[in-house]
């Protein structure tokens, strides 16, 4: 047997609220109150398949619509009675007096039927969460009343995750089910279906599901059986460090993943994206540093997703950018095994932004380069086309070079480079701790000695980059001062 230390990792977080979905068709839901908060309850609950009965003084102009409108929506004018609760599943209610309100809450007590009182949580069973509605895909969000708010602000931003056109998925996932279970496929083909059907409808999100697509993706479940393996590989680009640079798709195959290997350079707040089963692995590759090497990585890429299972190789920035990708796309295709890339934000956009100022120029730069300024081996490259480098017309972003930076700037202007070049160091675009040095190709280097740097660096040069920016940087200067 495990010791109490050894399973505390498998256990879930603390809750505030344990979310519940409760099955009201054709159950009774008592409302208590006629005001406007309390007629969004009532068509909530005649929403859900609840038959609703209202009990209040008066009816506001909201709740009169909604009688009119629902026929399983019943109103009472007077107060709640002991009797009304006989059979009823839940009480919900939003009224102003303190005294009604404390009488529903001591009738529902008696009766044994768990009540919500709007704005009053002392005196609540449960809390109304805000709600994404894509029936029968539904949405629950709560703060555990801490910030209602907030909840409607994480909906808002849940709501462009699954558009309303979801609704029709969700109606198709249900109506196909039984089909599905029937099938006589096991439980993970079932699964690797299920996985299918989430892709196809991300990729078509606008429009209807039909009966021809549910065929399509059986028939590619029951090929999958045959092949070596029912696993599959994606790489994903994490972008430089904000979590809100992750791409939708990014985000959506991270919440199906089995397995996540992911680089130092991803922020925790990207894998917390991840499914909470999902085992995640450090493969870290840092350079002047102890590592995992390329061919470890690949070659458990090529292992996991062998054993069956469905694998996010996330790496920073953009997979396809000095990510090394075409090592890992080619073991993983040998095998036999599925692969897809999800690109990401790389650096030199995020740079960019981080500086307000656009890499190229109708005026200065029609030419973007990206460089990386040190080989496999942590060297500085000697096979640069220096014509391409020295280049007015160009803007260059360099990956990976603040340790061979002065050497890379000894080159340039060696090689014909103009020294008051503008350049700009960039210590972990997008996050909060983003810092900016400004300078020339020539003084670069100087300025970025005189810094302490132990986050990942983009270097970004050319005549593009001499506006002003929009002054947002958490920016060094020449007196090594923050303005």
């Amino acid at each position: 047997m495990r010791k109490p230390d050894e399973i505390s990792s498998d256990l879930m977080a603390p809750l505030e609220t344990l979310p519940v979905f409760l099955d009201l068709k054709g159950r009774k839901a008592v409302v208590v109150g006629g005001s406007e908060g309390a007629a969004w309850k009532a068509d909530l609950a005649a929403a859900a398949g609840a038959e609703v009965c209202v009990f209040a003084a008066e009816a506001s102009e909201k709740m009169r619509d909604i009688i009119a409108a629902r026929a399983n929506v019943s109103f009472f004018a007077r107060d709640l009675a002991p009797e009304d609760l006989v059979g009823a599943a839940i009480v919900l209610g939003s009224v102003f007096d303190d005294v009604t309100a404390e009488q529903a809450r001591n009738l529902a007590k008696a009766a044994g039927v768990p009540i919500n009182l709007a704005d009053r949580p002392a005196m609540s069973d449960f809390i109304m969460g805000a709600i994404v509605n894509r029936s029968p895909l539904v949405i629950g969000v709560s703060t555990g009343g801490a910030s209602p708010v907030f909840a409607q602000a994480v909906r808002g931003r849940l709501e462009t995750l699954a558009p309303a056109s979801f609704a029709g998925w969700a109606r198709a996932a249900k109506a196909w089910r039984p089909q599905i279970l029937a099938s006589g496929l096991d439980f993970l083909a079932r699964r690797d279906f299920w996985r299918r059907f989430a892709r196809l409808a991300f990729a078509q999100i606008a429009r209807e599901p039909t009966e021809q697509d549910c065929e399509a993706l059986l028939a590619e479940t029951r090929e999958a059986l045959d092949a070596p393996s029912r696993g599959r590989v994606t790489l994903v680009g994490a972008g430089p460090g904000d979590p809100e640079l992750l791409t939708l798709k990014g985000l959506r195959v991270l919440a199906g993943a089995d397995v996540v290997l992911f680089d130092d350079l991803v922020p925790a707040s990207v894998l917390d994206f991840a499914r909470r089963e999902a085992q995640r692995i450090n493969v870290g590759k840092r350079g002047y540093a102890p590592s995992v090497q390329q061919q470890e990585i690949t070659a458990l890429l090529v292992k996991l997703a062998s054993e069956g299972k469905n694998v996010v190789r996330l790496k920073g920035g953009d997979p396809m950018i000095f990510g090394r990708a075409n090592e890992e796309i080619g073991a993983i295709r040998a095998a036999g095994l599925d692969v897809e890339v999800v690109p990401g934000v790389t650096a030199a956009l995020a740079g960019a932004a981080a500086l307000g100022l656009s890499l190229t120029s109708r005026e200065t730069a029609r030419r973007v380069q990206f460089i990386t300024a040190h080989t496999k081996d942590g060297v500085f490259p000697e096979d640069f086309d220096w014509s391409a480098l020295t280049d007015a017309r160009a803007t260059t972003a360099v990956y990976m070079g603040n340790r061979t930076l002065p050497e890379l700037s000894r080159r340039l202007i060696a090689e014909g480079a103009d020294p008051s070049t503008p350049a700009f160091l960039i210590e972990r675009a997008s996050t909060p701790q983003q810092k900016v040095i400004r300078g020339t190709i020539a003084d670069l280097p100087g300025r970025m000695a005189q810094e302490s740097l132990d986050g990942p660096v983009l270097v970004l040069i050319g005549r593009a980059l001499a506006g002003e920016g929009d002054g947002t940087w958490v920016l060094v200067d020449s007196g090594g001062g923050a303005s």
